[in-house]
Order: structure tokens, then C-alpha cells, then sequence
């Protein structure tokens, strides 16, 4: 299955029960910089995002994942928690808020996850919120607002 043939959310031969989510472009910013992804539902309005793994291109120079890939993955896991929770076509939308707090850093070499949850929806936005985590660890909080494209 894609939306709008963009992404590619197929079953994971790999990780069983995720489903990848990733450009069938690889080629643009999500492929180059953030690398492969996984995505599964964690309840009826909430996604979990997964960048299987950061290496040392996502690091800053303390070696831990920079924070323009968390905010990266956070942007990214907004409009694929959009898509597997409501169904809802995001080729086309745009980001019109994204707040973010950093509260811990992230780890090289192991799983850097964002849980998103969709809390409203109406006819032209989708009000999300969420974390990033590494198993019990906290990375970041957000909370953002995403913009449907006009139907035309």
C-alpha cells in the first residue's frame, strides 16, 4: 500500500509486526537523512514511528543523535501516525506547528522511537501529540498541528 505512491507501508520481512514506512524515493530527505523506518498502531488513535537505526551520521559532536533528527523524525512520525490511525491521506499536507521540548539525549546505535497520538481532527487539520523515546528513556515531548491539502 502507498499514499499517493510516495511511501511505501508494506509488512516488515524483518521486525514481524511493524510495516515499513519510507520514501520510494530514497534519494530525498527522509531516505538521506533520517535512513530506514518502521511503523506500527499502539491503540486505536496512536502510531509508533521507529529509525531502526541511528548511527554516526544522526550525531552531534557529544556522539549522542542531534537534535535536528529528532525534530526530523518528529515532523515525519506526524503524518505517518496521520496516515495509519485515521486512514487519512497526508501526500500533500503541511506542518503548521510543531512545539518541541528536548528532555534527554538520544543513544547511538539503538532504536530512536516517536509515539504520536492523534487528538482532533476536523475537515482541514489534525492536532497530534507525542514522545520520543529509547526504551524507558525520554528524548522529547511535542505537540503539533498538521494542515490537509485542499481537496480540489
Amino acid at each position: 500500500m502507498t499514499d499517493k505512491n510516495v511511501f511505501t507501508y508494506a509488512p516488515s520481512p524483518d521486525y514481524p509486526g511493524w510495516h515499513t514506512w519510507n520514501l520510494e524515493d530514497p534519494s530525498r530527505f527522509n531516505g538521506v537523512g533520517l535512513g530506514p523506518m518502521l511503523i506500527r498502531p499502539e491503540g486505536e488513535r496512536s502510531a509508533r514511528l521507529r529509525l531502526i537505526a541511528p548511527g554516526r551520521q544522526h550525531s552531534n559532536v557529544h556522539d549522542k543523535i542531534h537534535g535536528g533528527i529528532t525534530l526530523a523524525l518528529i515532523d515525519v512520525a506526524m503524518f505517518a501516525g496521520t496516515y495509519l490511525t485515521l486512514g487519512a491521506d497526508t501526500a500533500g499536507s503541511v506542518t503548521l506547528d510543531l512545539h518541541n521540548q528536548f528532555i534527554g539525549t538520544g543513544r547511538i546505535g539503538e532504536p530512536l522511537d516517536a509515539v504520536v497520538e492523534v487528538m482532533k481532527e476536523t475537515r482541514r487539520l489534525v492536532f497530534l501529540r507525542g514522545t520520543v523515546e529509547q526504551d524507558e528513556h525520554l528524548v522529547a515531548s511535542f505537540v503539533g498541528t498538521l494542515r490537509k491539502p485542499s481537496v480540489r
